[in-house]
């Protein structure tokens, strides 16, 4: 539908750095999953929006509290709305494609399934979400 991506080392560097990044930021406790995947996607793409932009993403960490869908995808859902802002439908597009790639990598998008299924696995989760979201706007 977008056609084919050359991927250069350069691409590959920058999304090793989000994944970096976010996961760092989650690791350090400072900010939840979608927290650190937002914060993440502002300050590569939109830096001239405020800090307090990534409080939006605060009650979706641990699956909005009860476990639900995953913290990092909405926050990378969140990310990508604030990049794309103006065309609906590529947002779209590329939300689906981030959901069907966020399904076949960790078997379900709800955090209670992929956290029993998986101990430990939310902070490189949420690098490989902000990584996955940064390619995909790329």
């Amino acid at each position: 539908m977008f056609g084919f991506k050359k991927k250069t080392r350069k691409h590959d560097d920058i999304v090793l750095q989000i994944e970096n990044e976010a996961e760092q930021l989650f690791r350090s406790k400072k900010m939840n999953c979608a927290e650190a995947v937002l914060c993440t996607l502002k300050n590569h793409f939109r830096p001239d929006m405020p800090d307090e932009i990534t409080h939006l993403a605060t009650g979706f960490g641990g699956g909005s509290g009860s476990g639900c869908i995953c913290g990092a995808l909405t926050g990378a859902t969140m990310g990508m709305g604030m990049v794309i802002s103006n065309d609906r439908k590529r947002l779209s597009a590329l939300t689906r494609e981030l959901h069907k790639w966020f399904t076949a990598t960790y078997g379900a998008t709800c955090c209670r399934v992929i956290t029993s299924d998986q101990k430990g696995v939310c902070a490189s989760l949420t690098g490989k979400v902000a990584g996955k979201a940064l390619d995909l706007l790329l």
